[in-house]
């Protein structure tokens, strides 16, 4: 029976080798996931933007037929003040009458100026609408690339990373909580995501610092776990992962 130490330096052996394939996967997608969420959250801002800019136009319009209206009051006030002075007793009458007339042409300039600023504000706004749509169109068209390809590479490597994660979660369950643990924030904590390696001619396979003689006695014996001193990881015997690679082989995974 084996040593429950070999035990557990193989189940952790077996974990790496599984995980480190699972990282084969996430690496042919690369980047695309984020790269798609980014055109996603660029052409959601796009839309908004756009909504924006179409509900500042109609507002506008909105102001354009008030204006119109008002000319058309104004234009009202100034015949029915015309035909009163018709009909004035004194010319105090008269008087005020024509500042009637006078302020209700004002207005009217006021709002014939302010159609034309509103119908300006308009067509560069309506400009901005046509820009915003050729990015929109842009990077809708970029999405549906970047979708394509993302979903091509997933299929391919679907059934594969199915059978991975499965492998990774029947490993994990055969490694106490403590040690598991560490192993993962071990693997956070390095760029190749390598918390368990063998030795490579007298060296951490991880960091390639030396490794002392008494430890590579000790790796051999595999009676204790063992700790690089210079990264960290954890060492194993090199014919662990010869051995675990078989084993992985026969269960018809990938191996590294």
């Amino acid at each position: 029976m084996e040593h429950a130490i070999a035990a557990k330096l193989r189940a952790l052996t077996r974990l790496q080798i599984i995980d480190s394939n699972l990282d084969k996967i996430h690496r042919l997608r690369g980047s695309l996931p984020e790269e798609v969420n980014d055109l996603l959250d660029d052409l959601e801002g796009f839309e908004t933007r756009k909504a924006r800019i179409q509900s500042e136009v109609e507002k506008l319009q909105g102001d354009i037929l008030q204006r119109k209206s008002n000319i058309e009051t104004f234009q009202g006030n100034i015949k029915k003040y015309t035909e009163q002075q018709n009909n004035v007793k004194n010319s105090r009458e008269f008087d005020a009458l024509n500042k009637e007339i006078e302020y209700s042409n004002l207005e009217i300039l006021t709002s014939e100026k302010k159609i034309r600023q509103y119908q300006d504000q308009i067509k560069q706004k309506k400009d901005l609408i046509e820009e915003t749509e050729i990015k929109i169109a842009e990077k809708r068209h970029n999405l549906e690339e970047k979708q394509k390809e993302l979903e091509h590479i997933i299929q391919e490597t679907k059934t594969e990373e199915e059978k991975l994660l499965k492998a990774s979660s029947e490993a994990s369950t055969q490694i106490e909580e403590r040690v598991l643990k560490g192993y993962r924030k071990i693997r956070e904590n390095m760029r190749n995501r390598l918390a368990v390696v063998s030795i490579d001619r007298e060296a951490c396979g991880g960091c390639f610092a030396v490794i002392p003689p008494q430890t590579l006695i000790e790796l051999k014996q595999r009676i204790r776990l063992i700790h690089c001193e210079n990264c960290g990881r954890l060492l194993v015997d090199e014919t662990f992962f010869e051995e675990v690679n078989a084993e992985i082989t026969e269960m018809h995974l990938t191996t590294i």
